[in-house]
């Protein structure tokens, strides 16, 4: 075995021979001791028996940045290429690789690793080392594999001025760009922690960032997770229950009936690091911008990286999963409608599912409860359908949704996406009860306690209220802004405006958690349709439901009067004030409504601004943009569209929001593109519409899922609490008994 003990001063010092040691330098020389005492604490305390494993692509800086680390923790540095291989093989590693070639070297390059053991230490791993399985496994064992992902166009316009006879893989046939194209899938599988590092940053800075980096990954106690309406006093208590990002996204809902938010804040990227994602594509910004919000205790950053991969690697149509698409002027489209069910929500439901499954514990069942006001439905019944065969005998979902209140084809969607784990069930009522309901449902700790003890399973919430929700938007809007960059519309710091169709106020949360996480947003432009009590409020600072009905609109995903997640934004800006939030939700339950203080509405208004859009002019401005540009917005697109050109200032570019195709609103589609007669049949609807060969063309997943559904069958029942949960009791008999 080749081991590494050199540079250690106090590393090979036992319990017993460290006392002696102490002992005389606290009565020789006592300032020293408290430097060297604090010095080998700071390193144990970090790194114990544990290794810091460096590893990355060729020109990632992994020896220089490696030194600086030992320097800091003052702890042996090993660097794998001079100090392993060259030292075992008595030979330079260019010259191994010339005389041997590619495959062999790896091999030996393998052995030689799994030769190799040292602990405390920080290990520069040499570019190729990831290649080898079993070297890799061997050497993972022994700490905490950091990944330096830099750039591409980084690492080779840092190489050109470098020798490149040490880089396996590199032939006349074969271009550096691909060689680091191909190395990357090793990279990914065997790191614990990714450090993003953008261009023309210092190594003393990247070295500081491993270093937080580790302290975080070996740390799960700072990312808890408070309600929205708990107190700071209730939270600093010995005996409160900590809460992380597993809890929260199996519990959904606080038990004191408000919203999770993560009691940190979200974590904050530098410039740099987000100009390094410009160039990568939308998979590996999602990869990179989650492992940050979700701690690898949770769910372990190689396991998050495959999950995203499932999630976005064959379910949607475009490659670039969320493109942005020029308009007209300064206007631009971020079209979310290439999932699989042709909305925004197959952003989330399509990897939520798939962390529930990894995150809740074998031992018990699951029944996921989700209302819905139209998109959220057959999102979440295809996500929780794509699950391995194993976890749908655990996980089941129903979902709720007015029957009367979502088009034809939304609901022929939830009809033809039900699965043996995953149900739709109509409700005499409207969205606002539905929701209202699952909220009441999730505090019952009575009904709660009953199912678990009788039946062994647990509810849990897929609808935005949940936190896990809200993440996959947080990137989407990240990545639109980075597109415009890679664009060259703009360049990294310019600022843009978002505007977005606003019901349950989660996407337009997204927007600005992006903003706070350093994406330059300006202002977030909130669209209504006639149902604009959140307009009102945004202008007014008063919440008013007294008098008001829930309109049907042709924007049935909007038609929305209590914004759940506006609750998570209120708490932000009251400085994570619990007991004023709880206070104002508990006035509207009880009373109707509420009024901000000024302070805050001054905060909220630097943020927020507000419009509302009719129904004709919904309808208007879908058919002017057709007879101009040749392309289709659906009917929420076309109020964000109408708010956007009221409000707008023409001194940036705004980015809108498509969050669904317009295909699944084809009876208002056909009346705005003024076709005087309109068959009622769902499929026939589309068939016209595809006739006019207009951009984008018909949503190939919603095509196929009408043709499958027919009539179909699914429950209806009344909106009543009781009538309910007996469906709820039922549906846990037939599926889990």
């Amino acid at each position: 075995m080749f081991h590494i003990f050199q540079y250690q001063p106090l590393r090979l010092i036992t319990q017993n021979s460290l006392s002696s040691v102490c002992l005389k330098l606290m009565l020789s020389r006592p300032v020293a001791f408290a430097q060297i005492w604090k010095s080998w604490f700071s390193s144990h305390s970090l790194l114990g028996k544990k290794n810091i494993i460096l590893m990355g692509p060729p020109g990632a800086g992994k020896t220089t940045t490696g030194r600086i680390i030992g320097q800091k923790l003052d702890c042996p540095v090993i660097d794998v290429d001079d100090d392993v291989l060259e030292t075992t093989w008595n030979m330079s590693v260019s010259e191994k690789l010339q005389n041997i070639g590619c495959e062999e070297f790896l091999e030996e390059e393998g052995k030689a690793l799994l030769k190799f053991s040292a602990s405390g230490s920080v290990i520069s791993l040499s570019g190729s080392n990831p290649m080898h399985s079993a070297g890799m496994q061997h050497i993972k064992k022994t700490g905490i594999v950091v990944y330096l992902d830099v750039p591409t166009t980084v690492i080779m316009s840092r190489l050109k001025s470098k020798e490149m006879d040490r880089i396996v893989g590199l032939s006349p046939g074969i271009s550096l760009k691909d060689v680091l194209q191909f190395r990357k899938q090793f990279y990914k599988r065997w790191f614990d922690i990714r450090v993003f590092c953008g261009a023309d940053v210092a190594a003393e800075v990247v070295a500081e960032k491993v270093i937080d980096a580790v302290k975080r990954y070996q740390d799960a106690e700072l990312e808890t997770f408070v309600s929205t309406r708990s107190s700071r006093s209730g939270r600093s208590t010995k005996d409160s229950h900590k809460l992380y990002f597993s809890d929260v996204l199996t519990q959904g809902l606080a038990l004191d009936g408000g919203l999770f938010v993560p009691e940190r804040g979200l974590p904050k990227f530098t410039a740099e690091e987000w100009e390094g994602l410009v160039e990568v594509t939308y998979i590996e910004r999602a990869q990179v911008i989650l492992e940050r919000c979700i701690h690898p205790a949770d769910i372990p950053a190689s396991k998050l990286a495959e999950i995203i991969e499932t999630a976005y690697g064959e379910n949607f149509s475009c490659s670039k999963v969320a493109p942005v698409r020029h308009l007209a002027g300064n206007q631009f489209l971020l079209e979310l409608f290439h999932g699989p069910t042709a909305s925004f929500k197959d952003f989330a439901l399509q990897l939520v599912p798939h962390l529930f499954a990894y995150c809740i514990p074998r031992s018990c069942n699951y029944l996921i409860l989700v209302a819905t006001s139209g998109d959220t439905g057959s999102a979440v019944l295809d996500g929780f359908s794509r699950l391995h065969d194993t976890d749908k005998q655990r996980i089941a979902l129903v979902n709720f949704f007015p029957e009367d209140g979502v088009s034809p084809i939304q609901k022929s969607q939830m009809i033809g996406c039900q699965k043996e784990n995953a149900w739709s069930v109509g409700v005499k009522s409207d969205f606002d009860f539905c929701q209202t309901a699952i909220k009441q449902i999730f505090t019952n700790s009575d009904f709660t306690g009953f199912l678990t003890v009788e039946y062994g399973t647990a509810l849990a919430a897929a609808n935005s209220i949940n936190w896990a929700r809200l993440l996959p938007q947080i990137v989407y809007h990240a990545s639109a802004y980075l597109d415009l960059v890679h664009q060259g519309i703009i360049s990294f710091g310019s600022p843009v405006d978002i505007c977005i169709p606003t019901g349950n106020f989660g996407n337009m949360l997204a927007a600005f958690y992006a903003k706070m996480m350093g994406i330059p947003i300006r202002k977030c432009i909130c669209a209504s349709n006639e149902n604009n009590v959140l307009t009102d409020f945004i202008r007014t600072g008063v919440y008013d439901l007294r008098g008001r009905k829930l309109i049907s609109s042709f924007s049935p995903a909007v038609d929305i009067l209590k914004s759940s997640n506006l609750e998570r934004y209120l708490h932000l800006i009251a400085n994570e004030d619990g007991q004023l939030v709880t206070q104002l939700f508990n006035q509207l339950e009880n009373q109707g409504h509420f009024q901000l203080r000024k302070d805050l509405l001054g905060k909220l208004q630097q943020d927020l601004v507000a419009g509302w859009c009719s129904d004709e002019d919904c309808l208007a401005a879908i058919h002017s943009v057709y007879s101009t540009t040749g392309y289709i917005l659906d009917t929420h697109t076309a109020v964000a569209k109408v708010v956007a050109d009221r409000l707008q200032d023409r001194t940036c570019p705004i980015i809108i929001s498509s969050t669904a195709h317009y295909s699944k609103f084809a009876p208002a589609i056909l009346r705005a593109l003024r076709i005087a007669e309109i068959n009622q049949n769902p499929l026939s609807q589309l068939h016209l519409l595809s006739s006019y060969s207009a951009l984008p063309p018909i949503h190939w997943g919603l095509l196929e899922t009408l043709k499958k559904t027919g009539n179909g069958d699914h429950q209806v029942c009344a909106a009543d609490m009781s009538v309910l949960m007996s469906h709820i009791e039922t549906l846990i008999q037939n599926h889990f008994m």
